[in-house]
């Protein structure tokens, strides 16, 4: 085997694993995003069923007071 074929063989490997590589990280990127997103959904739901809840114990306070 000649050091031209060893050489290219070890580009081309190193190439191919980068572009591997890189493509991973940008679909862990959009994964995160996603998973972001919807935790931001549902974190959203939360908050507004807490609001939702505190006013419907104030008003049963009032009534309760009065």
């Amino acid at each position: 085997m000649d050091w031209i074929q060893v050489i290219t063989l070890m580009l081309s490997n190193i190439g191919f694993v980068t572009v591997l590589f890189l493509w991973n990280r940008s679909e862990s990127r959009a994964d995160n995003r996603e998973l972001r997103a919807s935790t931001e959904a549902i974190l959203n739901g939360i908050r507004d069923e807490m609001r939702d809840f505190h006013g419907r114990l104030c008003s049963i306070e009032e009534r309760k007071i009065k």
